[in-house]
């Protein structure tokens, strides 16, 4: 067998900034082959890495683009298994004076592109890729959020209910991916420091009892474990990465 053959093969969404940067990075580290798209490149010095094999701009709301991604990753699996599917990518819209939006204002358009981004592209990618999972008794880790479960006072409405619609979502595909070989959870984050986090949002530090916010690497590691033999007998589970604040 070639070193690829024997390397593990991951596919995230959203990689080229913030978690989903962190995550891909984090999988290079420990020798997995990594398959990747968001709707932008990948920065220049992580094209040099030689396992990370392929990115694919992909614009997620889309289905066409979509459908694009799953048949060019499939192709680039070559009928070989896959170990892991990283769902990531999310969209979370604000007005133009980065206000909430709520469900009584807003244009409810954009509650489809929510939706569709947070909610559908993880249902139509675990679709895509359940044969492949099979064939590598593979993992699924869906990026839910700490707002899914509470009102936040900063995420959105169409945002938060998108992310309360992926846990459920979670669980049904825990149940049903279980004939397959193929283990289903989450990870629950709460403030990290990512771009969409707004200058506001320290108002929400003493909430959190680890007394600060996260980092992009502490939700990597968690997801790494959920696709890691170490969660081997772990599904249907959401890990929550809130320094604590989930608590209250």
């Amino acid at each position: 067998m070639t070193p690829d053959a024997v390397r593990p093969t991951v596919i995230i969404t959203g990689a080229s900034r913030g978690i989903g940067h962190a995550t891909a990075k984090t999988f290079l580290e420990r020798g997995w082959r990594i398959i990747t798209c968001s709707r932008d490149d990948v920065p220049a010095e992580c094209k040099r890495d030689p396992n990370w094999s392929l990115h694919i701009p992909t614009d997620l709301g889309d289905p066409d683009s979509l459908a694009n991604f799953v048949d060019q990753a499939n192709r680039a699996l070559d009928g070989g298994p896959l170990q892991a599917l990283v769902n990531n990518a999310g969209r979370s819209p604000k007005t133009p004076y980065k206000e909430r939006l709520g469900c009584l204002n807003g244009d409810l358009e954009a509650w489809h592109d929510v939706l569709e981004v947070n909610f559908f592209a993880p249902l139509r990618l675990a679709r895509g890729f359940a044969a492949a999972l099979h064939r590598g008794k593979g993992a699924i880790v869906n990026v839910t959020s700490i707002a899914g479960h509470a009102v936040h006072p900063f995420a959105g409405s169409a945002y938060s209910i998108s992310k309360a619609a992926l846990s459920a979502l979670t669980r049904e595909l825990a149940h049903e991916c279980a004939a397959l070989d193929v283990r289903v959870n989450a990870v629950a984050p709460g403030e990290i420091e990512t771009e969409m986090i707004q200058p506001d949002y320290e108002v929400l530090i003493p909430r959190i009892p680890l007394e600060r916010m996260g980092a992009p690497l502490d939700v990597a590691n968690a997801i790494f474990y959920l696709c890691s033999p170490d969660a081997g007998y772990v599904t249907g589970t959401e890990l929550w990465v809130t320094g604590g604040q989930h608590l209250y």
